[in-house]
C-alpha cells in the first residue's frame, strides 16, 4: 500500500491527539486508530483535513525514530 491522502476527514470520528505532539498550543497532530487504510494522521486546527495517510510500518518507524532520539520532538 502507498501512502495517500483524506482529504476531507469530517466524517471520521475517534481522532485523538499524538502523544508526541508539542505542548505548545498550537502544534498539535491528530491520529485515528484502526482506520482500515492506515494510519490517518492530520493538523488539530484543520478538523475537516486533509489527512495523510500512512501504512502502519512506515508511522511504527516514524514513532520508533522520535523514541530513539533520531527526530527530534
Amino acid at each position: 500500500m502507498t501512502e495517500q491522502a483524506i482529504p476531507d476527514t469530517t466524517s471520521l470520528s475517534g481522532w485523538r491527539k499524538s502523544t508526541y505532539s508539542g505542548s505548545e498550543s498550537g502544534s498539535c497532530v491528530e491520529v485515528l486508530d484502526n482506520h482500515p487504510s492506515g494510519v490517518p494522521v492530520r493538523d488539530s486546527k484543520v478538523t475537516h483535513g486533509p489527512a495523510l495517510v500512512f501504512t502502519a510500518d512506515r508511522w511504527a518507524s516514524f514513532i520508533g525514530a522520535l523514541k530513539d532520539g533520531v527526530l527530534p520532538r
